[in-house]
């Protein structure tokens, strides 16, 4: 079979897979038995044991070798002219093709498993701006606690030490003791490495991300330590096949305050707090306002450190970067696509109301 034949069946494939992938999404309990928690955990747990001992990100050499490879593909469209067009396009396909296929087998499927709301027996996502308050306004209280705990005063920010190794491991054994009371949370052959393009991802405005390809957990080692602290415990729930951006939002804070370190525990409530207050902000200003009054100066300063380390990295390239994978989450049935994030709100507080 010639080469040219060859990537046209695989281009033509990619038909299929697209048209497969959508069918399944349609059947939740059939991708939860037979892949997220079938297929999956092996094929991850594979993943995460023959690449987690490496000192560097197998994923992100993989990415950076198609980065070489699509330059040097646009250099020799441009070199012959654009000749050849149709020779391009099927080559493109199978590429794209095999891409696709790689992804949802490797993790991609995830996006169509049953939500965790029914695995925690979470019935109902919404809440009354009271519910919201009353949860917000104690949650206010633990985090000055933790604040005053860590940094010994009202004034003074928290501030992490460790060191990215030692962080690391905190997050594992973070993981260890929120098994306890979630065994589906369970988290073995750790793969959690710092990103080769760490300061990419702060100009482009993310702080980590799952390589579905080699299954390593990468983080973003650029930002502050409180914020790295929450970040890999979101990226470990992606890892424990868990792709909505809500859904491992809300792991990672079940990770931070499930630990014995305060430092997490501060790192988890505070961003859990952080997204409380936006959901204030937009219901009731004046309520906003009476939350942030209530807080301690030194946890204003940890949530103004945080604000202010992303703010130094705006481009006018960030927004394109986000609108991109805005759609790609959308494209993978997350509706609200990259506000995703803050929607862990509902589950916050209903998850409360479960367990009361």
């Amino acid at each position: 079979m010639n080469n040219s034949l060859y990537a046209r069946y695989w281009t033509y494939f990619l038909l299929l897979q697209i048209a497969t992938v959508q069918l399944l999404s349609l059947f939740p309990n059939f991708v939860e038995r037979y892949y997220a928690t079938g297929i999956y955990p092996r094929l991850s747990g594979f993943m995460r044991f023959v690449f987690g001992g490496l000192p560097f990100s197998i994923g992100d050499v993989f990415y950076g070798s198609l980065m070489v490879l699509f330059l040097r593909f646009v250099y020799i469209v441009f070199r012959n002219r654009g000749l050849e067009l149709k020779r391009y396009f099927w080559a493109v396909g199978k590429t794209l093709s095999i891409l696709h296929l790689a992804f949802y087998l490797s993790w991609g499927m995830n996006y169509f498993r049953i939500p965790l709301a029914s695995q925690m027996g979470i019935k109902s996502q919404t809440f009354t701006l009271t519910q919201l308050l009353s949860f917000t306004e104690g949650l206010v209280l633990e985090v000055n606690s933790l604040q005053v705990q860590l940094a010994k005063n009202k004034q003074t920010a928290a501030s992490m030490t460790y060191s990215q190794k030692d962080l690391y491991n905190l997050a594992i054994k973070s993981y260890q003791r929120t098994s306890d009371s979630y065994p589906f949370l369970a988290y073995k052959n750790p793969s959690i490495k710092n990103s080769l393009f760490s300061k990419p991802l702060t100009y482009m405005g993310f702080a980590g991300y799952l390589n579905p390809f080699s299954g390593e957990a990468q983080v973003n080692d650029n930002t502050p330590l409180l914020g790295t602290a929450f970040t890999t415990c979101h990226e470990m729930a992606h890892q424990l096949g868990y792709a909505p951006e809500k859904e491992a939002n809300f792991i990672g804070y079940l990770a931070c305050i499930s630990s014995d370190n305060l430092y997490f525990q501060y790192a988890g409530k505070l961003k859990a707090l952080k997204y409380l207050l936006s959901e204030i902000a937009k219901r009731n200003g004046t309520s906003y306002t009476k939350m942030c009054n209530q807080l301690h100066l030194g946890v204003l300063k940890n949530l103004y450190e945080a604000s202010h380390f992303w703010k130094q990295y705006q481009n006018p390239l960030e927004p394109f970067f986000k609108k991109g994978y805005h759609t790609y989450l959308k494209a993978n049935r997350q509706n609200k696509g990259i506000q995703g994030y803050n929607y862990m709100v509902g589950l916050l507080l209903n998850h409360k109301r479960a367990i009361d």
